[in-house]
């Protein structure tokens, strides 16, 4: 099933570093002002001219492209999930949260708050612009998340990753709609904008994790198995950041040589 018109209000959701060794899952959650496709969001706005997939992108063009969209973003998110969560629900379930906080903490794009018409468009035509500080009222959008999975009803429900937590009152609020779109990060622009998102924020956290724990590499390969990284883990051990459930950084057990007699 075909993703809703993007004239319709909807919040794109993607993830950053879920298959990394070391540092935390990141997601990020966009709305777009209203448009037709992604030509006519580029015409409307050319400073976000170029959406796609993160790992398509230079490093320089997503630094580029992320405070465009903080600013231009009707609302825009971040959910983070640290590496001792990440090892306690494993790294799938830890996205979806992450995912979910990324959604209610929305926070209005810089222009929206500034007053400024950002999309060209009346404000009345935009629905989000008023109201959206209200988990009430956020959390009714369509939510297009990349891939082929979408957020579970637990997560929805506000339970806490970890079961020791003492979970917070829960918010009422209606459940979302929701829809995965397989590639949705280079189709869908929203989620675009939320893979930029993601991906610069979280590799912004690794460069200031490689300063606190210094000697592997994290503001170069950002936390992905790379054999530097590899070899750094063997030699030093892995620090607080690494994610000890994950195959590259648990010991593994000693291979012995059967027999066949």
């Amino acid at each position: 099933m075909a993703p809703p018109h993007p004239a319709t209000p909807y919040i794109g959701i993607d993830e950053a570093g879920r298959g990394c060794l070391a540092g935390p899952v990141v997601a990020a959650a966009v709305i777009l002002p209203p448009h037709a496709d992604a030509a006519t969001l580029a015409a409307l706005l050319p400073g976000l001219a170029g959406l796609t997939d993160s790992k398509k992108l230079t490093a320089a063009r997503r630094e580029a492209l992320a405070p465009c969209i903080r600013q231009h973003a009707v609302a825009w998110g971040l959910g983070v999930v640290w590496p001792r969560d990440i090892e306690r629900i494993n790294i799938l379930q830890a996205t979806f949260h992450a995912m979910w906080r990324a959604v209610r903490f929305l926070r209005l794009g810089h222009a929206v708050r500034e007053g400024a018409n950002a999309s060209g468009c009346e404000p009345a035509a935009l629905p989000t612009l008023r109201g959206l500080a209200d988990p009430n009222h956020q959390s009714g959008f369509p939510l297009i998340i990349d891939g082929d999975k979408t957020i579970p009803a637990a997560v929805l429900a506000g339970l806490p990753p970890c079961p020791a937590r003492k979970a917070p009152a829960p918010v009422p609020c209606p459940t979302p709609m929701q829809r995965a779109v397989v590639g949705g990060d280079a189709l869908v622009p929203a989620v675009s904008a939320a893979s930029i998102l993601a991906k610069t924020f979280r590799d912004q956290l690794m460069t200031a994790l490689d300063r606190r724990f210094p000697g592997y590499g994290l503001a170069v390969h950002k936390g992905y198995g790379t054999a530097e990284h590899m070899a750094a883990i063997a030699e030093r051990g892995p620090c607080p950041q690494h994610r000890a459930t994950f195959r590259g950084v648990r010991p593994e057990p000693p291979q012995t040589q059967g027999s066949l007699l």
